[in-house]
């Protein structure tokens, strides 16, 4: 493996040193998993470096404090050509590569990541909402994103799940409150979620009885703010900083293309197939997770060459039937997540801090953009896929006009 991606001298060091079948069978597996070769010779050089400084034996359990300090020797300044301001990002992918090889091993100490000691319960919790209620997947993420976020706060306290009362989880609440990151809909969301654990935790007898109908959620008025979005001018600076040739480019310009023309979601576009675009009628199908609905696009022609695009010339292939993919090993589909700190990530560049900076923002911004081109609120509904009115309504806030056509709505006779 190091002949095919060193030099033979080069390659000679590498193979002569400590750990030279497990660092082998690593870079194997990225091989297979699509990555390329300058990014093993990244990983075998990190290999290399990590096996030197902890002085690495076969089978050894090694924390994450460990690597973080051998970190910090391996990113000291080594000379006139260091460069202090890829310091940071240098330093997280050398522990990020670290912390997987050694899990790839298993020789990572899990002790010293682990969150809490409530995993059982929560991953009972999880599988309850799949298989006996049928939740989405984006569903059951958030609640057992909130059970464990729950069960971090409640290891600072020492108080078992047996001993929580009401006024703990009104404490729990306040400290998500308290960081000052989360607004009034997310702590009401966090509520209810927590509500729903507990009164699955009670019918186990996990914790006291009357629990769940105690937690009261904090009240917030539906639509209450006024959305969020991108003003068209960001819009468009952000698509043209995917203008140039890098396959990331390439990548990036057909999501950013579909979250701008169709204010697709983020789980909408990372769940699109190949098998949803239909060349020859020119038509994308998108599936919305949440509630299960599929909707069918017209299919532009910009938006439709620049994803064939990057099919032709970016895409892996022989990783299954999704459009999207990691320009990273291992090469998996991107998933919400990912799609968020693109976006993120390019409008951080672009000097654009302020308000929401997520794909959700994008959403907005082509609303918006459709309701200031005099499209009726029931054509920007069908366009995003919104089946109550009262979704599209509040778009209407900053445009006058668009106010008196929900004015107009027809009551039947309710008025």
């Amino acid at each position: 493996m190091f002949e095919e991606i060193f030099l033979p001298q080069t390659a000679e060091k590498y193979r002569t040193a400590p750990l030279v079948e497990q660092r082998e069978r690593y870079l194997v597996y990225l091989k297979e998993a699509g990555a390329r070769r300058h990014t093993l010779r990244k990983c075998a050089n990190d290999q290399f470096n990590l096996v030197r400084l902890l002085e690495l034996k076969d089978g050894a359990r090694v924390r994450v404090s460990q690597i973080e300090a051998a970190t910090a020797i391996w990113s000291r300044p080594k000379g006139p050509k260091c460069s202090p301001a890829t310091a940071p990002k240098a330093r997280r992918r050398f522990v990020n590569q670290a912390i997987r090889w050694l899990h790839f091993l298993g020789w990572l100490d899990e002790g010293d990541v682990r969150r809490h000691s409530h995993g059982a319960e929560v991953m009972a919790f999880e599988a309850w909402m799949c298989g006996d209620r049928g939740l989405s997947k984006e569903t059951i993420r958030d609640y057992r994103a909130a059970a464990d976020q729950f069960f971090e706060w409640l290891a600072t306290t020492e108080i078992p799940l047996a001993s929580v009362k009401i006024a703990d989880i009104d404490d729990a609440i306040a400290a998500k409150k308290a960081r000052g990151t989360c607004g009034r809909r997310t702590m009401h969301d966090y509520a209810q979620r927590l509500r729903a654990f507990f009164r699955f935790a009670e019918a186990r007898g996990w914790c006291a009885p009357g629990i769940a109908n105690g937690i009261v959620a904090p009240r917030f008025m539906r639509d209450e703010s006024v959305p969020k979005g991108l003003k068209r001018e960001d819009v468009l600076r952000l698509l043209a900083t995917t203008e140039g040739d890098r396959p990331t480019d390439k990548r990036d310009r057909a999501i950013l293309m579909l979250f701008i023309a169709y204010g697709l979601r983020a789980g909408e576009v990372g769940g699109l197939r190949l098998d949803d675009l239909d060349w020859d009628n020119e038509r994308l199908r998108v599936r919305c997770p949440k509630p299960g609905r599929t909707h069918a696009y017209p299919l532009s022609r910009g938006v439709g060459e620049t994803i064939l695009r990057y099919i032709r010339e970016v895409r892996p292939s022989g990783f299954g039937r999704a459009l999207f993919f990691t320009m990273r090993a291992p090469v998996r589909p991107l998933d919400r997540r990912a799609l968020g700190k693109m976006v993120r990530d390019r409008l951080i560049c672009l000097g654009i801090v302020a308000g929401k900076r997520g794909t959700h923002a994008l959403r907005h911004a082509a609303a918006q953009h459709l309701l200031d081109q005099g499209m009726s609120m029931k054509v920007i509904g069908d366009f995003l896929g919104h089946r109550d009115p009262s979704s599209t309504a509040i778009y209407a806030k900053v445009n006058l006009a668009a106010l008196r056509e929900v004015a107009s709505f027809d009551l039947e006779g309710l008025a």
